[in-house]
């Protein structure tokens, strides 16, 4: 099978969209006769060195766009000169005499970005496809005021309306890809032809099984994750509150952010500040050896897209209580974990607190759930298993066109 990748940053050596970028493009580069089209950062390592069984064909990312990393990772302001240099090669590669089965824009994440496969009659997918999700109205006076840039995320739900060009982009899709099933909601105005929820991320194996503690009323609790409201922090701090007759119920924070003073704060007001150990920001190796050694990770994020840290506290084994919104919602089931609904900040950390309650007083149910995570994230997470699923939904895509008869006739080689 002949597959066309495009991203704008595809790399080993990166973090965030780019590292998970290689990780997908290394994997089908693998399984499938695999060209990819991205940009190339000055100062980093050869793309094509990284994925030497692909064709790799890429172009110089604009000086221009690097200067604010920040502003650069959450708006893209270098894609449209990447859509025009992946429209421009691709017209070229198809009066060549180039044939793809199928292609696939991987990344942007980002809901807002129209694609350049939108000019082409060539079967193609988007995704997975995230974000999008809003603050709900009861936590939006405890949220900071965010930058400029982000609360331009407002306009999206107005472009999925009316912008023509990305609703072009999701109807042509022969599939869209989202990291959860709630993406498919945030589209809802856009007529899909298919949908189909795959988280973006992965793991490459999973942890030893641990002998954790299995005293009743004893819980180490972790949370790990940038410290910003949104991620549930403030929350499970105050759920402690609700448990002051289970004083072995502990909490360890591991992350930086400007919620860390915030919460040392209400940890403080609550009189629970002697069971909560603020860490800060620390090296990976220990953030692994937390979650080793906790009982429960508690990651209440109530506008969580898709949710890593997830993946990694379940590749250990361990029991999650999580938000039943967004990523968490999908990520963790009845077998693996508890969710919250996600109401108002009082019934929330109360709620969360009941959660714990349950699972200090029941260890059982917790080697339960966590027996239940590490099974769940080897059936779906491992790198080489999501890779196999998603060329099978290739190949479901290009035998199933969806009224795409045109395309199994050899006749696509010319841009519309």
């Amino acid at each position: 099978m002949r597959v066309l990748l495009i991203a704008p940053n595809i790399d080993a050596t990166d973090v965030g969209e780019a590292f998970v970028a290689y990780k997908w493009a290394k994997a089908l580069s693998e399984r499938v006769e695999l060209t990819v089209l991205a940009f190339q950062r000055p100062g980093r390592p050869d793309l094509q060195t990284q994925l030497p069984l692909a064709h790799v064909v890429t172009w110089a990312e604009p000086a221009w766009a690097r200067k604010n990393e920040r502003i650069n990772a959450m708006l893209k302001p270098a894609w449209p000169y990447f859509s025009h240099c992946v429209r421009h090669w691709l017209r070229a590669a198809l009066k060549g005499g180039m044939q793809f089965d199928l292609a696939h824009q991987l990344m942007p994440q980002a809901a807002r970005y129209a694609s350049p496969l939108r000019h082409f009659l060539i079967p193609y997918l988007v995704g997975p496809l995230g974000g999008a999700l809003d603050t709900p109205a009861s936590f939006q006076s405890e949220a900071a005021s965010a930058p400029l840039f982000t609360r331009l995320r407002k306009l999206d739900r107005f472009r999925f309306k009316y912008d023509p060009f990305l609703r072009e982009t999701y109807k042509r899709a022969a599939c869209v890809l989202g990291v959860a099933p709630y993406v498919r909601d945030v589209l809802k105005d856009i007529p899909l032809q298919r949908f189909e929820p795959v988280l973006e991320l992965g793991i490459d194996n999973i942890e030893p099984i641990q002998q954790r503690q299995r005293v009743v009323g004893q819980l180490r609790v972790l949370h790990v994750g940038r410290a910003v409201r949104t991620k549930g922090l403030r929350d499970t701090v105050r759920a402690l509150a609700h448990l002051k007759n289970l004083p072995g119920i502990t909490l360890t924070s591991a992350g930086a952010g400007e919620e860390i003073d915030l919460c040392r704060a209400e940890a403080a007001r609550l009189g629970v500040q002697e069971r909560v150990n603020f860490l800060g920001r620390i090296a990976r190796k220990d953030v692994e050896a937390l979650y080793a050694s906790h009982d429960v990770f508690c990651f209440p994020s109530f506008r969580e897209p898709a949710g890593g840290v997830l993946y990694e506290a379940m590749r250990h084994g361990l029991p999650t209580v999580t938000a039943d919104r967004g990523g968490p919602s999908w990520i963790i089931d009845d077998a693996s974990g508890i969710r919250i609904p996600v109401s108002d900040p009082d019934t929330y950390a109360r709620d969360i607190a009941e959660s714990l309650r349950v699972l200090a007083s029941n260890p059982a149910i917790r080697t339960q759930l966590g027996a239940g995570a590490r099974r769940k994230v080897l059936r779906e997470g491992l790198w080489d298993h999501k890779a196999d699923r998603l060329v099978t939904l290739y190949r479901s895509v290009v035998h199933e066109p969806n009224g795409f008869d045109l395309l199994l006739s050899g006749s696509y080689a010319s841009p519309l």
